[in-house]
């Protein structure tokens, strides 16, 4: 039996706070899951050819979520009230790849984000394009759970799988 990696297009994301429309699920695509140790020099004492590389601590890019943009969103709603308002209401969420049968074989449960940039694309007369709007998120971290946990995680919040706008 051969075990091929996964695509990249079939996922879904999964804000854990507020009531959601069915369009708050998809995305056209999600970036930023990355994760790097930062290090930290140490001089070597008495050995001048090199110098130790400690680690310090996980360090966490930002994720930036781009879809069609859609009017009424709940996740639109929640990103307004913090440029406007100044309420931040950090949000748990998972981001899930699905196999062909829309389970997920891998998730990211990403822990207390918050908006910090939306935007939309240009508009243009002369093509015909979608408006795509995008929405970038700091948060603390993220952990990458097991496919048990993450059908139990998705289970308990109204969720269906998205491939896209």
């Amino acid at each position: 039996m051969f075990t091929y990696p996964p695509v990249g297009f079939h996922f879904s994301v999964v804000f854990q706070l507020f009531p959601q429309t069915p369009n708050d699920f998809r995305f056209q695509e999600v970036s930023g899951l990355d994760m790097e140790m930062q290090m930290e020099t140490f001089a070597e004492g008495g050995q001048n050819r090199f110098d130790w590389q400690l680690p310090v601590k996980a360090r966490y890019t930002d994720i930036v979520l781009k879809r069609g943009m859609f009017i009424g969103s709940g996740i639109l709603v929640w990103c307004k009230n913090a440029f406007e308002n100044f309420v931040f209401e950090p949000v748990n969420i998972i981001i899930s790849l699905l196999n062909e049968n829309h389970i997920p074989i891998q998730s990211w449960y990403v822990v207390n984000a918050i908006p910090k940039k939306w935007s939309v694309s240009s508009f243009n007369a002369e093509q015909s394009s979608i408006v795509v709007e995008s929405i970038t998120l700091s948060y603390q971290y993220f952990n990458i759970i097991s496919v048990d946990s993450a059908l139990s995680m998705a289970g308990s919040v109204s969720a269906s799988g998205s491939i896209g706008i």
